[in-house]
């Protein structure tokens, strides 16, 4: 009932702001802008941070006088983290609302799911979290997707991340692998990391499950026996809880290192002490002055926090992106945006500076966070870029 009184107050700002721009810019027609996000669902603590970060973009664009005399309107459809919904969304999105961008989501699975339909209608799509490669160069080809952009870094990157972190800085020669056979994100994530501890000679060995799972104790139990130091986690942040709290439970610590899947939340699915010392990357620092900054405007603009402050500042940004396109094509039309984006560079976003690779639409030479579990928090710990491998 909270979320759903939260959502009504967020809608009910957006509807007043756009009243008022309509009344200020006469009979201009709003540039719609859609947006992609697991409101409710497994997910819907990053997608909720999503759409807050989206719709407080758009009320900074409009009050700052819109894009190209424009008012800008959001249109934000729940994709409850599943990639029929998101399908249904976006032809919603195209066919009936006219939106000439779309931001969003974080799902490897869903951006996979709509890529076609985006390449087809010719409407570029910005995805957040989502870290598959094959979001946006098709592996059967080796093409690039024409109209899907990333925010974020890929798989090939964080999973040398990873490895390299477990094997360089906590010692780990064998390393056990944990993911979901039947998620791409965590399909993509476990063959680069077993790829990278290959490349480093180390011992590696991979155990599945599937979504939905919730008991993890007889993968765990063979790891423990097979000497693993090490477990590699590429899941979402409630199994990766889960994996925590029932290793820990049975009188086994070794290392933990989970991907971007995590989430704060994950302390009250594992317990602080479970979780201290453990490891975890991140596209960006929760503790960064300027991720930090923009929450609280946020909070002091609507009287609540974010849920996932990263979330936030990421869909923000995927918009400011989708503005300064706009801005450059200098008309608000799909193949327009496409190209201003493709030669996006040194565009300066809240959390990084904003280069676009034109090869595979990736964004060049971002950096991983590593944060660790102390007292209850993820803390900031370094940056970690593998010597071998290009930030993207």
């Amino acid at each position: 009932m909270k979320n759903m009184k939260n959502l009504g107050r967020i809608l009910l700002s957006v509807a007043v702001l756009l009243c008022v721009s309509g009344w200020a810019w006469g009979a201009e027609e709003p540039i719609r802008i859609g947006y992609l996000a697991a409101i409710t669902g497994d997910g819907s603590v990053w997608g909720q941070a999503e759409r807050a970060g989206a719709t407080f973009c758009v009320k900074n664009i409009n009050e700052r006088g819109g894009i190209l005399g424009r008012p800008v309107e959001l249109i934000c459809y729940d994709t409850k983290g599943k990639p029929e919904d998101a399908v249904n969304a976006v032809r919603r999105m195209i066919f009936e609302d006219k939106v000439v961008a779309i931001g969003g989501s974080n799902y490897s699975s869903i951006q996979l799911a709509i890529a076609s339909i985006a390449d087809k209608n010719q409407i570029p799509v910005v995805a957040t979290a989502a870290t598959n490669p094959a979001v946006t160069v098709d592996p059967d080809t080796g093409k690039i997707r024409p109209y899907m952009f990333r925010i974020a870094y890929t798989d090939p990157y964080q999973g040398k991340v990873i490895a390299d972190y477990l094997v360089e800085k906590c010692g780990a020669k064998k390393i056990a692998v944990l993911g979901d056979i039947g998620d791409a994100y965590s399909e993509g994530l476990t063959e680069f990391i077993q790829k990278r501890a290959e490349e480093l000679k180390v011992e590696h060995k991979f155990w599945a499950f599937r979504g939905g799972d919730v008991d993890f104790r007889a993968q765990l139990t063979e790891a423990k026996n097979w000497g693993a130091e090490a477990v590699a986690m590429t899941m979402l942040y409630k199994e990766m809880g889960l994996v925590i709290k029932q290793a820990v439970e049975s009188g086994w610590k070794p290392y933990f290192m989970g991907g971007d899947g995590v989430s704060p939340n994950i302390f009250e699915i594992a317990g602080n002490d479970a979780m201290e010392g453990s490891f975890w990357i991140q596209a960006m620092s929760y503790t960064d002055p300027k991720v930090l900054e923009l929450n609280e405007k946020y909070e002091k603009e609507f009287g609540e926090k974010a849920t996932e402050p990263t979330n936030l500042v990421a869909a923000y940004d995927v918009v400011l992106f989708i503005e300064n396109a706009i801005t450059r094509a200098g008309k608000a039309e799909g193949p327009a945006i496409r190209d201003a984006m493709e030669k996006t560079k040194g565009l300066k976003v809240t959390h990084f500076t904003w280069t676009v690779d034109e090869a595979t639409h990736n964004p060049l030479n971002k950096p991983a966070a590593v944060h660790r579990g102390t007292d209850g928090k993820l803390i900031f710990t370094e940056y970690w870029a593998p010597q071998d491998a290009t930030r993207q």
